[in-house]
């Protein structure tokens, strides 16, 4: 017997766009934004690492794929201690990545494509070989107020400042020739600046201008929660302070004051027009803390990690996804939405297996709000763990008691074609080897093939744009459902569409709240095209996603 799901009456959850949505909504409050990881994506020149001009050359990839955005990890001038997050110049763009023509004509073709681009702003710190902290390492000029020096403590000044560790492990400060500490939240090549002085404000305020005038459409805010330090810096008293991260506030991450910065930035980014954004990594301890960045005069978007660090577990995910919203909705934000990301090991591996990557990604592009991919997701790429030390460039990697120093996984460079030294990656390597088998998962082997994890997100985002319940839509409605299962419908005025989660390891005979619910997709590849128009008891498989018209 197919279990019912007309009753009881169903509990609805606003969504954080609800008087926001339909035509003339902003772009960002529904937009699907594509991560592009620069040195892994698109290599134009054989020498490779992935550069502007190969980003550019493949957009018709993103446009085809059908997202509305395009983010770009850090191309800065960096001595890539830490993948260009260590920048040493903001106006100026790595050799190893192009240069300011190719980062021009990269926004242009995008634009042309109907692609907006967004550019990673890194503002917590510098690369160690930044003028200013040239500068600021030499002596006691205006440079050393621009970032955070302390005296050390104990005998002749020879123990840190304090107790803080890095993001990286180790200690968070680093002795310099006269004695004093430096302040390094990641590794010891990214010192900290002093976001307390007037000059910091200023520069960052001209980096902004000096992109937005290049045309660009907004900025991810790289570590948003972190350029404000608590008064006095104390410790902790304890350490594994990485793990912390994310789950309480520390003295370094999550201080109010960043909000201030935040409020001028989001002033500069109206003064340009309606339709430039800046986006959050902020990692906060609950979604309320999170939904601070987004208030209506601050940020218009944040990285959801909550969404992202959620198990495969229904009821873990029906909490989170309750939480987001309610907190986004109380500020007016959308609710972001996210699976993997450059930081994180990929979710096909994360999760355990294809079908639960698939799943997953349609329940994300069901969901109201804005949703990111990560390049490779789209191609259902899996974690590469067998990577040969002596080729890992994750600083983490190298220290202890940090992040798990195992990034690089997760930034094996794509493969585009069945053949070729680097299935298409650029005409030579890559600089992470890619496994053997990736010729079967590239574009160009996917492409056609209605299976296929590349065709899913291409129909899935096809949906998305077309059907009036999706997207920002009208919140969300949920149903009930067995233990393992999430049922919820998106209404629009045109029709509805209701989404079936099976988190479960067996399949699941639901009876569905419609006559002739018809089938928009599914993720299950065996399910895919079988459903009746007159179907009214339907089987959902284990670790499926499906959308259906009501």
């Amino acid at each position: 017997m197919a279990q019912e799901l007309t009753s009881p009456p169903p509990a609805r959850l606003a969504s954080p766009c609800d008087g926001s949505s339909g035509p003339t909504a902003p772009w960002w409050r529904d937009a699907v934004i594509y991560q592009v990881y620069v040195r892994s994506f698109a290599d134009s020149d054989g020498d490779g690492v992935g550069d502007l001009r190969g980003a550019r050359e493949r957009l018709p990839h993103l446009a085809r794929l059908g997202v509305d955005a395009v983010w770009l990890t850090p191309f800065y001038a960096s001595p890539q201690a830490d993948g260009g997050y260590d920048v040493a110049d903001y106006r100026a763009v790595d050799p190893v990545f192009g240069d300011l023509q190719d980062a021009d004509d990269l926004v242009r073709a995008a634009h042309e494509l109907g692609l907006k681009v967004i550019v990673d702003i890194v503002p917590n710190h510098t690369s160690e070989r930044h003028p200013w902290f040239e500068a600021a390492r030499a002596g006691a000029g205006p440079e050393r107020d621009r970032y955070v020096f302390r005296p050390g403590r104990g005998p002749d000044g020879a123990e840190p400042p304090n107790d803080w560790e890095s993001v990286f492990g180790g200690p968070a400060w680093t002795r310099v020739a006269d004695g004093s500490w430096y302040l390094h939240l990641f590794a010891p090549e990214q010192p900290d600046l002093n976001w307390n002085d007037a000059g910091v404000r200023a520069e960052f305020d001209s980096v902004l201008r000096f992109w937005l005038d290049l045309g660009v459409d907004g900025f991810r805010i790289d570590v948003a929660h972190g350029m404000v330090k608590a008064d006095g810096l104390p410790d902790i008293g304890h350490g594994k302070q990485a793990s912390l991260i994310g789950t309480q506030r520390l003295p370094f991450f999550d201080q109010d004051g960043v909000h201030e910065i935040h409020r001028g930035w989001r002033r500069l980014l109206e003064s340009y027009g309606p339709g430039r954004i800046g986006v959050a990594e902020a990692w906060a301890p609950t979604p309320e803390r999170l939904a601070l960045y987004v208030r209506p005069d601050e940020l218009h978007q944040a990285f959801n990690f909550q969404f992202l660090n959620c198990p495969w577990d229904a009821a873990a995910l029906h909490r989170v996804i309750d939480e987001s919203l309610r907190a986004t909705t109380a500020v007016g934000a959308p609710t972001t939405w996210v699976l993997s990301n450059h930081d994180v090991v990929r979710h096909r591996t994360r999760y355990g297996g294809l079908a639960r990557a698939r799943a997953a990604a349609l329940l994300m592009l069901a969901l109201p709000g804005s949703a990111y991919v990560y390049q490779g997701e789209e191609l259902g790429l899996p974690e590469v763990a067998e990577l040969p030390d002596e080729l890992r460039q994750d600083p983490a990697f190298w220290r202890g008691e940090g992040q798990d120093g195992l990034r690089d996984g997760c930034r094996v460079p794509l493969p585009w074609t069945l053949r070729g030294p680097s299935y298409g990656f650029g005409p030579g390597g890559s600089w992470l080897p890619q496994p053997a088998d990736w010729s079967g998962l590239s574009v160009e082997a996917q492409t056609g093939d209605p299976a296929s994890v590349l065709e899913l997100y291409r129909r899935a985002l096809e949906l998305r744009r077309a059907h009036p319940a999706l997207g920002a839509g009208e919140g969300v409605e949920w149903l009930p459902a067995p233990e393992g299962v999430l049922v919820f419908r998106r209404r629009a005025a045109e029709g509805d569409v209701l989404v079936v989660l099976n988190t479960g390891a067996d399949d699941v005979e639901l009876e569905l709240p419609a006559k002739a619910p018809r089938l928009l997709l599914s993720s299950a590849e065996d399910a895919v095209g079988t459903a009746r128009e007159d179907v009214q008891d339907v089987r959902v498989a284990a670790d499926s996603c499906t959308w259906w018209a009501i």
